[in-house]
């Protein structure tokens, strides 16, 4: 049984649709990602904002990196069995979960990478099915 997976990607989640002859189904993998982490301490409008209570940039992107990684773990873990894999979405966590994928040795799956503006779910299982209809 031939599996295509397509799916929508953000830093926030993503939209796995897997189409199969006996149908398909829609996944989701959700990112616990902040892109801008939250600073501890007083408003600098109230009072002291002391410049120990703010978490360094390099650790605050330590922080951020290594959620990524264990969210692109999981997308990866998620379509590892499927033959192709269209990866579309509106930002650079497409072309990042290209390149590990890659590393992954699954590259050769890869039938496309395309950029998507916001979608429903339902707007990405069409698009998901017409472009693996056109193959």
């Amino acid at each position: 049984m031939k599996t295509n997976v397509g799916l929508w990607i953000d830093h926030k989640k993503a939209v796995i649709v897997a189409v199969t002859d006996k149908g398909e189904e829609i996944g989701l993998v959700v990112s616990k990602v902040e892109k801008q982490l939250q600073r501890s301490g007083d408003s600098p409008l109230k009072g002291s904002y002391e410049a120990r209570k703010v978490p360094a940039d390099d650790s605050r992107q330590r922080v951020f990196t290594a959620h990524l990684n264990i969210y692109y773990e999981a997308v990866i873990a998620s379509i590892r069995d499927a033959e192709s894999i269209l990866i579309f979405g509106p930002g650079e966590a497409k072309g990042e979960l290209k390149k590990r994928l890659e590393k992954s040795k699954l590259g050769g799956r890869i039938v496309g990478v395309e950029t998507a503006d916001k979608m429903t779910d339902r707007q990405i299982a069409a698009k998901v099915r017409q472009y693996f209809a056109e193959l």
